[in-house]
């Protein structure tokens, strides 16, 4: 451990009385290179309101879980860990929507992957400081700095660095988690989600239902790590494209059965693309002449009942 401030020194800050105010997510799986620094990354954070480190170990096969057991036992009361027998991700399940978020009491919720780690200690002070003062915004976010064993990725394009409105959120536009801070608004994840392989998008995406985002520059970027065992940084085009599509895919039926049509054909317009350009237009001409003749009979269904044609003579 570096020399870091005791649990008392970073709780002198804060009133005793008020409730924790920021819960930071975090989920970690064989990061024992690198989840000192996202831990102390988050120790490091000023603030005048508490917070805690909800930290997820997906049953790291490493020394992972021991590290944080280290740490969690010198910061009993901000520290609040949870260590997995058997990994969850492997079986599909959605860790923060499962394990972080529902015991996740506070008003506002941060994001930061174990391989990742926050440069600015007054990252969160900042960040709830904005979205105290302005309940017209639901996420702020900010910039990264990429980088690899070999130092700074330069050509890297990260997410967003300017504001986004609630229909650029609503869109899924592109986000640096690992920046994020955002109100604790969302109460439930629709059904439509567990097909999605991209999770944050969809939490932007219901985000914008509540508010927008706003992109601070004066935080300094935080570290995205670039390495083998990266979740989607590593991925070939054709699993990226895969992890798109299901996620672009999951948000199209969610917003037709919410009846939200215009984002709904958003999404499908994005499936489309993504298709025409991975698999071909004739690809796309046999699923439209498929799904065609669906929607005319469901519609000939509907006019069917509302006429009452479907009701026997007595």
């Amino acid at each position: 451990m570096t020399n870091l401030r005791t649990e008392k020194e970073i709780m002198q800050a804060w009133n005793p009385t008020d409730k924790t105010l920021v819960s930071v997510a975090c989920i970690t799986y064989n990061h024992e290179k690198y989840i000192e620094d996202a831990i102390e990354g988050f120790l490091i954070q000023e603030t005048d309101f508490p917070f805690e480190i909800l930290i997820h170990d997906d049953a790291s096969t490493d020394n992972t879980a021991n590290i944080v057991r280290e740490y969690a036992e010198k910061y009993p009361n901000i520290m609040k860990p949870i260590f997995q027998k058997e990994n969850q991700y492997s079986k599909g399940v959605k860790i923060n929507s499962e394990f972080n978020f529902p015991r996740a009491k506070s008003k506002y919720i941060a994001l930061c992957e174990g391989d990742d780690y926050w440069t600015d200690p007054k990252k969160l002070q900042i960040q709830v400081a904005f979205l105290e003062e302005n309940p017209d915004y639901v996420i702020t976010y900010t910039a990264v700095k990429a980088f690899d064993e070999n130092g700074v990725i330069d050509t890297y394009v990260g997410g967003a660095l300017n504001d986004l409105n609630e229909r650029q959120l609503k869109r899924a536009s592109s986000i640096n988690t690992l920046t994020t801070c955002f109100r604790n608004a969302i109460n439930e994840y629709p059904p439509e989600f567990s097909i999605a392989k991209i999770g944050d998008l969809t939490i932007w995406s219901l985000l914008g239902a509540y508010g927008k985002g706003k992109f601070i520059s004066e935080i300094k970027p935080s570290a995205y790590r670039v390495h083998d065992g990266g979740v989607f940084s590593t991925k070939s085009s054709t699993e990226k494209m895969y992890m798109r599509l299901t996620t672009y895919t999951a948000l199209m039926l969610y917003y037709i059965r919410v009846g939200d049509k215009i984002t709904a054909d958003y999404f499908m317009w994005r499936v489309m693309v993504s298709i025409y350009f991975n698999i071909g237009a004739l690809q796309i001409i046999k699923l439209f002449l498929g799904y065609l003749p669906k929607v005319i009979l469901n519609r000939l269904l509907f006019w069917r009942r509302k006429w009452g044609l479907d009701t026997v003579p007595k």
